[in-house]
């Protein structure tokens, strides 16, 4: 049960708002879906197939688990293997409900921003005739909901991510690690497939990384994080912080994204940071 107090626009979650995001989903064309499994349907994104596209010379930014051993070592200078893309148009949102997540200095709670975000990404999937599946991390656990295409999937995990987002707000419990909800991912998501994260920048801790790494190696992963104001422009003077009877001055820095985008680089995750004011 959701305390009255928290009914306000922007810190419950309505699942007729998430519904209510398809129609400003870009894209209106239709598309026929593959003979393979309903919902999924060719698409030309960057999933790396089983064709030798080419060798060639390595360039900054390469993954170098595809380094190719023979035309490196016949030449001295590393080469790399590319592919052709091959692959179903499969996205998995992953949201993070977990108590860090549960605060915002503006108009809406970080949590509620992910859920945004991620429920737009998901319509515009559907609008392609993509499949979908989604996961949701709070205090209490993993839930999930399996692969399938169409809008009925997408009303399934609308309302999925408002009663799992009523259930942090209720309080109680931690704040596990993402650990259980990547490997879970590696199940839902076949290879080739996306994975988006819309997580805070606290979300992913190093003893996440091993399972991030293997959910990455097949797949494309991306973390989405929605920053609030003040981890995009805090206040410039230092701020007042009390414990007990311990009293200092802070300063907060702006949040870092070079730092997390060079952290996530090697794991071959890539990081899209949106900023408050960026809706």
């Amino acid at each position: 049960m959701v305390s009255p107090a928290l009914e306000a626009p922007g810190i419950r979650l309505d699942a007729r708002e998430l519904l209510a995001l398809r129609e400003g989903a870009p894209g209106n064309r239709r598309t026929q879906p593959a003979s393979r499994r309903p919902g999924a349907a060719p698409t030309r994104a960057p999933g790396a197939g089983m064709d030798l596209r080419e060798i060639r010379a390595f360039a900054e930014g390469d993954d170098a688990r595809r380094l190719d051993p023979s035309a490196t070592a016949r030449t001295g200078i590393p080469h790399i293997r590319t592919f052709h893309e091959d692959r179903d148009d499969t996205l998995l949102l992953i949201v993070d409900f977990r108590p860090p997540m549960l605060w915002g200095t503006g108009a809406s709670l970080r949590s509620v921003r992910a859920a945004r975000l991620a429920a737009r990404r998901g319509w515009q999937a559907v609008l392609r005739g993509a499949s979908l599946a989604a996961i949701s991390v709070n205090a209490e656990g993993v839930a999930a909901v399996p692969l399938a295409g169409g809008v009925p999937q997408m009303v399934r995990i609308s309302h999925m991510l408002a009663s799992r987002h009523d259930q942090a707000l209720g309080g109680g419990g931690g704040a596990p690690s993402l650990e259980e909800a990547l490997v879970r991912a590696a199940r839902l998501c076949p290879p080739g497939g996306d994975v988006l994260i819309a997580t805070g920048p606290e979300g992913l801790a190093p003893e996440d990384e091993p399972a991030l790494a293997r959910l990455a190696r097949r797949r494309q992963v991306r973390v989405l994080l929605p920053l609030d104001t003040i981890e995009t422009a805090p206040p410039e003077g230092a701020l007042p912080i009390q414990a007990g009877a311990l009293t200092c001055l802070a300063q907060l820095r702006p949040f870092d994204r070079a730092a997390l985008a060079q952290r996530l680089r090697p794991l071959n995750v890539s990081l899209e940071v949106v900023d408050h004011d960026a809706g």
